[in-house]
């Protein structure tokens, strides 16, 4: 597997994409509406938000994945187009045929994704004009990155190659978010390509244990979106034989899927509202790996952790209260725990530290918390980001 430097949604063979600025955002310049397109029919597999308020690019981009197919997405940031009822789900569908009638395509193979403001309704005429601006290119990659954020610092964007038997083929993919980040088998918003080959309910397949070790296992804020979205196509250019679970590259083909997808959670943690620093918490000696990433979990959204690692307090307490309410098979009396390479807890018994060992070790931009349950063989990482006053001051003035 090699990683693509600089990689872009288009690195895919057959993807085009292009954003404009349509109006949407009120700050007059930022790019708020993009189109990612396929140069053929692709199939495609996705996951949603499971928050019972759904937003209406949610519902009718659930409905037409049910084919198995998809050639096209078009977003919008700036409005999420949620708890707009029936002229939402409206414009939902003409946003889909406004990006079909472009590309030349059917709208019920073209999908949508909105992200902003909830309970606000889209401004169409905005959209429409903005859709017929939009000019499509192998280089629009990276614009098409930034139409999608919100409260982003930075685009989000991550690919590789991967050799699957005389076939070299690529995953790439880009992804929005930095508050309301909570999923649960989904993600804020992500849209990943690859010119494999592949059979829909593999795609299906893979997608689910990507998601399982990299979004799910990612969280800013505890709050999961009414927009949550994260969508797959595979168009088939780079001609490899059609894979399914039997195939002998099934494997790398899920590895690489899951790679791509890891670090892009990993950059929205990176970029969570306010947040100073990234945190990654790896558990090990679980009694499962079901129990391991739910322990992670655990800890990197408590909002005790969180706080405790912006100020670099070494509070490791905190940490084993997580993992104790996690759900997790957890005895105390086995736990080894340590704060990058500090040592805290040893099969259970506290260990005698240096203090100020412990808050340099929480200074960095990037913190490691580890733990080993010594219950089993159960392996699982999750990661996160501090709590910051920041996060209070975006978000207390966040329609103001």
């Amino acid at each position: 597997m090699e990683p693509i430097d600089d990689a872009a949604v288009t690195d895919a063979t057959g993807f085009t994409a292009g954003a404009v600025h349509a109006g949407i955002k009120k700050d007059g310049q930022s790019l708020d509406l993009c189109i990612l397109a396929s140069d053929r029919p692709a199939v495609a597999a996705g996951v949603f938000t499971r928050n019972k308020v759904r937003a209406a690019p949610v519902k009718l981009s659930e409905e037409r994945l049910r084919t198995g197919r998809c050639q096209a997405v078009v977003v919008n940031a700036g409005n999420a187009n949620a708890c707009t009822g029936e002229q939402g789900m409206a414009d939902a569908r003409r946003m889909t045929e406004l990006a079909a009638a472009k590309l030349g395509i059917p709208a019920s193979d073209v999908i949508v994704a909105s992200t902003g403001v909830i309970g606000v309704h889209l401004p169409m005429e905005k959209i429409e004009a903005g859709i017929q601006k939009i000019h499509l290119s192998r280089t629009a990659g990276h614009d098409a990155a930034r139409a999608i954020m919100t409260t982003d610092l930075v685009p989000k964007e991550a690919g590789c190659r991967v050799r699957l038997g005389s076939h070299t083929v690529t995953v790439a993919g880009m992804a929005k978010g930095s508050g309301m980040i909570h999923p649960n088998m989904a993600t804020m918003l992500s849209f990943i390509v690859t010119d494999a080959a592949v059979h829909p309910s593999f795609l299906r397949r893979a997608l689910h244990e990507a998601v399982d070790n990299s979004f799910n296992q990612m969280t800013v804020d505890g709050d999961t979106s009414t927009n949550d979205t994260l969508v797959v196509l595979a168009n088939g250019a780079a001609g490899n034989p059609t894979l399914d679970d039997q195939s002998l590259d099934a494997r790398r083909f899920r590895d690489a899927l899951t790679s791509v997808a890891a670090e892009l959670a990993q950059k929205v943690a990176r970029d969570g509202e306010g947040a100073t620093k990234f945190i990654e918490m790896r558990v090990e000696g679980a009694a499962s790996d079901d129990d391991a990433r739910r322990a992670a979990k655990a800890v990197v959204g408590s909002s005790l952790v969180k706080t405790a690692v912006y100020g670099a307090d070494p509070n490791w307490g905190r940490v084993l209260c997580a993992l104790g309410y996690s759900g997790a098979d957890v005895d105390e009396t086995k736990v080894d725990l340590r704060i990058g390479d500090v040592w805290l807890m040893r099969n259970g018994q506290i260990q005698q530290f240096d203090r100020q060992a412990g808050v340099d070790a929480l200074k960095g931009p990037d913190v490691l918390i580890w733990c080993d349950l010594n219950l089993g063989s159960g392996r699982g990482v999750a990661w996160g980001c501090d709590l910051t006053e920041g996060y209070v001051e975006i978000n207390g003035k966040y329609t103001t």
